[in-house]
């Protein structure tokens, strides 16, 4: 009879987990011989020497007193000795998304990856009188964290010692084929009161959808688990930076924003057709356009925010803007005072880059009480339009003066529609530089300069 406690394996199961030596973990490998039984106490003991058979009548005796002994009795025809099973042989049920669960840890939240290190003593039994979850909820989701909660069957409920959760990020087919691949996340945790917070920012990315699935555990006293089956697959969506992380851009922004030059104007270069279909078909107004995605992949202004782009950077030696750009030839120049002034807000956006030298940071212009002031009142960190290390609007001797941050490329977005009559528009005299554009551009991830701790 199999040792009490054990679970009993349902005949349905694929291949039980066979612990190898030399192989740290469980592998299960179905094409693996049956394990032979484990050796008797009989049959590991050394090999005696060949004795002659006994004659009829006579009796053996024992070698070190000379005592008769009785013959022993042979097996009953048609009995077999049972297998002791062993603990060790037994494997996780299969995950919706792997075969086994990996370097499980036991005390608190972890991250287990597709090819880290195994668990040496991880055996998982499988048990139909665990509650299986269901019916989970996803709720409080930010760009680095979620509350999941689930519901149950009280059967058996106070067994529950764990939960197990398989996280996987939701299979994109546009993604980078040259990237590396997503490593799915499986995570223990204890079973504490329900909604529980998972948290995790090297295994949660801003804006990226995931599916997830739950199961429920109880730690047996030999280290073995007894597992539920897993629950349905649900998916959802992280969110965005919140101004918690904004701040952090923003202060990592600042060490790097070098000293201040003064600008006059903000300048939008574009191709001659747009002006002429402003002229023609708008009424001379230049509208608001929804934001790229370029820059951070968690920023809150991409793809929500409308606006128009303007540049402010002046060349070091001239104080005018460069006769060079990626937009096109055909340059709108705006006296500065027009778009920031004390009846606007500004507020930081984004801090990113390229794969290059160059960083450039991302500011919002909104006029106060706007639609657009609004959306960046909720979701932006504001600054302080005289003192701040990017771009200023302060009084001398009653007239307004603007500087400009010099080791930055300053990127500024005004909320409202801007007419051409409110400033010029003229063809540059330098080249247009397609490859300077940063038209959905992707940030860089592996930059230390411009990424924070919770995805990039």
């Amino acid at each position: 009879m199999l040792g009490a406690g054990r679970a009993r394996l349902k005949a349905r199961r694929g291949p039980v987990g066979v612990r190898r030596e030399g192989v740290r973990g469980w592998v299960t490998n179905p094409l693996a011989p049956a394990l032979p039984p484990p050796p008797t106490a009989r049959s590991s003991a050394p090999t005696a020497p060949a004795r002659p058979p006994l004659s009829a009548g006579s009796q053996s005796r024992c070698p070190p007193c000379g005592r008769p002994q009785k013959p022993r009795e042979e097996k009953e025809k048609g009995t077999m000795e049972v297998p002791r099973l062993d603990g060790s042989s037994m494997s996780s049920p299969t995950s919706p998304c792997e075969d086994v669960i990996k370097n499980l840890s036991l005390e608190a939240i972890q991250l287990c990856d597709r090819d880290g290190n195994k668990s040496q003593d991880s055996g998982i039994a499988e048990m139909e009188e665990l509650p299986v979850p269901h019916n989970i909820k996803i709720s409080n989701i930010t760009c680095d964290s979620f509350k999941i909660s689930w519901d149950m069957d009280s059967k058996s409920k106070d067994r529950i010692t764990h939960y197990f959760i398989d996280l996987n990020k939701k299979e994109n087919k546009n993604s980078n084929k040259f990237k590396h691949k997503d490593v799915p996340t499986k995570l223990v945790a204890k079973a504490v009161p329900l909604p529980m917070t998972v948290r995790g920012h090297w295994f949660l990315s801003p804006r990226t959808e995931y599916t997830v699935a739950v199961q429920t555990a109880s730690k047996q006293v030999d280290g073995d688990y007894v597992v539920s089956e897993w629950s349905e697959i649900i998916e959802f969506c992280t969110g965005d930076y919140s101004k918690v992380h904004l701040t952090q851009l923003l202060e990592k922004a600042e060490v790097i924003a070098g000293r201040m030059l003064k600008l006059s104007v903000f300048y939008r270069n574009q191709h001659k057709e747009y002006f002429d279909s402003i002229r023609d078909q708008h009424g001379n107004a230049m509208q608001l356009s929804v934001k790229d995605n370029s820059g951070s992949h968690g920023s809150p202004i991409s793809g929500k925010l409308e606006g128009i782009f303007f540049s402010c950077n002046t060349e070091f030696n001239t104080g005018k803007p460069p006769q060079d750009s990626p937009y096109g030839r055909y340059r709108f120049e705006i006296a500065a005072e027009k778009l920031f002034n004390p009846n606007t807000n500004l507020y930081f956006g984004d801090f990113y880059c390229m794969y290059t030298a160059y960083h450039y940071v991302i500011l919002v212009i909104a006029p106060v009480g706007s639609p657009g002031d609004e959306f960046c009142k909720q979701r932006l960190p504001q600054l302080n339009s005289e003192d701040n290390k990017f771009l200023t609007c302060t009084e001398e001797d009653g007239i307004m003066v603007y500087h400009h941050a010099q080791d930055v490329i300053l990127e500024v977005i005004y909320t409202d529609p801007v007419d051409l009559s409110l400033g010029t528009v003229a063809e540059i005299t330098g080249h247009q530089l397609m490859s300077s554009s940063t038209a959905n551009a992707k940030k860089d991830p592996s930059c230390k300069t411009c990424n924070i701790s919770v995805g990039r």
